[in-house]
């Protein structure tokens, strides 16, 4: 089974997950999306699937440094387009496994999913 995993290469969390999917076999396709970028539609689907409250990470160094006027108001329509813009906004990783969106990199919850998938 191959799963494609988007993020940004430096990323601790990433580097977690590259390394859980490597021991477990599983092969995977990568998109950085700060090099390559993100398409609109791909951050709605995302959105649609596990909520744009989960996939906008206002931790992130890139949402906390915003001015007030782009936090202000936020709904999804502005979290997408901000996401969009600056990618390193999205909480890592986003891992697709068929049907399936994981957002964040938790092993039991790859385990879960992965595991069953591959059975």
């Amino acid at each position: 089974m191959t799963v494609r995993i988007y993020g940004i290469k430096n990323c601790d969390t990433m580097k977690k997950a590259f390394d859980w999917l490597k021991s477990h076999g599983i092969a995977y396709d990568f998109h950085d999306y700060r090099a390559e970028g993100i398409d609109t539609k791909v951050v709605k689907a995302w959105c649609d699937s596990v909520g744009w409250e989960k996939v906008l990470n206002k931790a992130s160094t890139t949402f906390k440094e915003l001015p007030d006027a782009d936090k202000a108001g936020l709904d999804e329509d502005k979290a997408i387009s901000l996401m969009t813009r600056e990618p390193t906004m999205i909480k890592r990783p986003v891992l697709i496994a068929g049907e399936t969106i994981l957002n964040g990199f938790k092993p039991a919850i790859y385990e879960a999913i992965l595991e069953k998938r591959a059975s």
